[in-house]
């Protein structure tokens, strides 16, 4: 496995135009993916049961609602809320109680007395331990289903402007972070002499501007972004305040720390290491250098994982440094290439030793991405089937297909690292090559150009040392200068191998850009692992536990006059063996409701048992009971009701149930 090289280079006429289409289609794609992820970030938590749960009818009213959930959470005083029918609150508006025990994460708040019948609404809201904002809504009902006025709105937590401006910081902190350390690494390790290149200095400024400004816009933003979506709310105090005490706003506070640090680190970088010509003096500053930069790169790495996906879950503490290890190999990659780039295209210093020491870095990179991407893919993945049939394991597999291209480019460009020689930018004679390489023409006129303003130049020096103006002994200094930069460039253009390395560099610095966009995507994506087991939780949140009856609800419509209704089952004690079935019909009034045949079967898919039919009897008007209802096995039972209201008007629907 070969990583990438650097240099080349199309000629003068038609790079542009090659880099603006490979740039707009680079664009294309880029907007393509971000804009099927622009939905809000899904998160690492999900709801996996409640008390009452969804739906249910209950005969009296709770003393509190709880909530269940598959991963730590954050909460506040708002973060569950129960309205009445009229949209009153009826909880008692205190901060939710942590009811959580053994791996179970629970959460309750309690309601007030003597609430009247009718349907209630719980939302609820809070922050999942990898950072992003969960919410969600669900109702329940006390004696009878009835109307309610509860319209609560259709934005999802982390969403609308506030969401899509916090999710383009994201981004670009990432991008900046890959800068910013990429291309100072590249400078200490590749090519010291860019150092004093000025196109280099600024890749490294900008990463650093882009990483401090989008850290302060997210911090600013997390306040609203996890909670009322008003930009307005950014520069509430309290706000802010609340966010400080949080493990994402820790983590922020901390990255703008050690921002500070790494000013410090680029003003010596681009400062006195650039211009220190003691080769000993210059080797002892690298070291030092490399290893202050690397604590301070490792740290800002640092607050990703303390606040993301490898911050919860599974062996935290092994997944937090493998994730920092992945994201200084990711900028010590990505980050070489775009700085590699801007060498090549940019300046005409850069030689073919500082070319074959990237390649080696860039190979070591892709070893330590290699062996963090495998287990990081196992922790947040887990089986196959998450790997194919969730929206983690498929963007995964994207990432991984845009690494195979990106190898695959960079084998092409370790080819041109292999051909490369010094010796156009080195020889005398390289004038006299890079000339005969230009268009005859226009090469003509500029051998005509140079020559006249070589013999000026010495004669016009002369004058200036007598009464010449300052003005014009500066602007001859600016002709030498250059005059000097576009023979340099000419020899540069010149040489087919870093033309054609050129070339390959930019189609890997453009499948780099897709693969950090995906890679961006994936830190927001709910993985795979903790899908899967809220699904699998989900349907377990349908039934109740498992040492005591079952109490189900079930809306149904068969879409005749007066079709409209709820069933309410009641299976005691559930458990294996023989129960007790109590079915209650009640209209859209409420009422009890006599249908004209009523029939139910029950199933266990994942056994292959079943439908096993039950035929109750009519006790009184809405209500049917079966006693002897024989229960073979305990396992995830779908219960399957037939209603029928008139002669041709009936419906099936099916709810499971967790028995035994």
């Amino acid at each position: 496995m070969s990583a990438t090289a650097p240099y080349a280079g199309p000629s003068p006429i038609r790079r542009p135009v090659a880099a603006a289409a490979l740039l707009a289609a680079l664009v294309s794609l880029v907007f393509g993916l971000l804009l099927a992820g622009a939905g809000p970030a899904s998160a690492h938590a999900a709801l996996t049961g409640s008390d009452p749960q969804d739906g249910a009818v209950v005969d009296t009213a709770p003393k509190e609602v709880t909530l269940s959930f598959s991963e730590a959470i954050a909460v506040g005083d708002d973060s569950i809320r129960v309205l009445d029918p009229s949209g009153k609150r009826a909880d008692t508006e205190a901060e939710p109680r942590d009811l959580s025990e053994g791996g179970t994460v629970r959460y309750g708040v309690a309601l007030h007395s003597g609430l009247p019948d009718g349907t209630y609404t719980v939302a609820w809201q809070a922050i999942s331990a990898d950072s992003h904002p969960i919410s969600g809504a669900f109702t329940f009902s006390i004696g009878a289903p009835s109307e309610t006025t509860v319209a609560l709105s259709s934005q999802e937590v982390g969403g609308g402007p506030v969401g899509v401006v916090y999710d383009i910081a994201r981004y670009a902190a990432y991008g900046g972070f890959v800068l910013l350390a990429g291309g100072s690494a590249f400078v200490l390790i590749c090519w010291r002499g860019g150092a004093s290149a000025l196109p280099m200095q600024r890749l490294v400024v900008r990463g650093w501007l882009t990483l401090t400004a989008a850290t302060l816009v997210m911090l600013l933003l997390r306040n609203p972004y996890t909670g009322s979506g008003k930009f307005a709310d950014a520069f509430d105090l309290a706000g802010l305040q609340s966010v400080l005490d949080t493990k994402p706003g820790a983590a922020l506070v901390s990255r703008l720390l050690l921002l500070g640090a790494a000013a410090l680190f680029i003003a010596v970088l681009f400062g006195t290491y650039a211009r220190r010509e003691d080769e000993q003096e210059r080797k002892d500053l690298t070291f030092g250098l490399a290893v202050g930069g690397g604590v301070v790169a490792a740290g800002i790495a640092a607050t990703w994982a303390m606040s993301e996906h490898a911050s919860t879950g599974i062996q935290a503490s092994i997944a937090m440094p493998v994730d920092v290890a992945h994201l200084l190999a990711v900028a010590a990659w990505l980050g070489g290439l775009a700085s590699l780039l801007v060498a090549l295209y940019r300046t005409p210093d850069i030689g073919s030793a500082s070319v074959r020491r990237f390649s080696a870095v860039a190979f070591g990179s892709v070893v330590v991405l290699a062996a963090t991407g495998i287990y990081q893919s196992w922790r947040q993945v887990g089986s196959w089937s998450a790997l194919t049939g969730t929206r983690y394991g498929q963007l995964l597999i994207i990432k991984v297909a845009l690494i195979a291209v990106l190898l695959a480019v960079a084998w092409f460009s370790r080819r041109w690292t292999g051909r490369l020689t010094d010796t156009a930018v080195a020889s005398s004679g390289a004038e006299d090559a890079s000339s005969g390489a230009e268009d005859a023409s226009s090469g003509a006129e500029e051998e005509d150009a140079a020559e006249e303003a070589e013999n000026t130049a010495p004669d016009a020096a002369d004058e200036a040392s007598d009464d010449v103006a300052p003005e014009r002994v500066a602007q001859l200094a600016r002709q030498r200068a250059a005059l000097t930069a576009t023979k340099k460039k000419r020899i540069r253009d010149a040489d087919p191998e870093r033309s054609g390395l050129r070339r390959s560099v930019l189609a890997e610095a453009a499948v780099a850009v897709v693969l950090l966009a995906v890679t961006t995507m994936l830190t927001s994506t709910e993985p795979g692992r903790t899908e899967e087991e809220a699904a699998g939780g989900a349907t377990a949140a349908t039934a109740p536990a498992s040492d005591g009856p079952v109490n189900l609800s079930m809306p149904f419509d068969t879409g005749g006059q007066n079709g409209k209704g709820t069933v309410r089952i009641d299976i005691d004690p559930g458990r294996t063996g023989s129960n007790d079935l109590h079915v209650w019909i009640d209209g859209s009034d409420g009422e009890p409701m006599d249908v004209p045949e009523l029939k139910l079967a029950l199933t266990l898919e994942s056994k292959d048992i079943g439908p096993l039919p039950v035929v109750p009897d009519r006790l009184a008007e809405g209500h049917w009971t079966a006693s002897g209802v024989q229960i073979p096995m305990a396992g995830d039972w779908k219960i399957d009701v037939t209603v029928r209201t008139s002669d041709i008007d009936q419906v099936t629907i099916d709810k499971n149930a967790k028995i035994g």
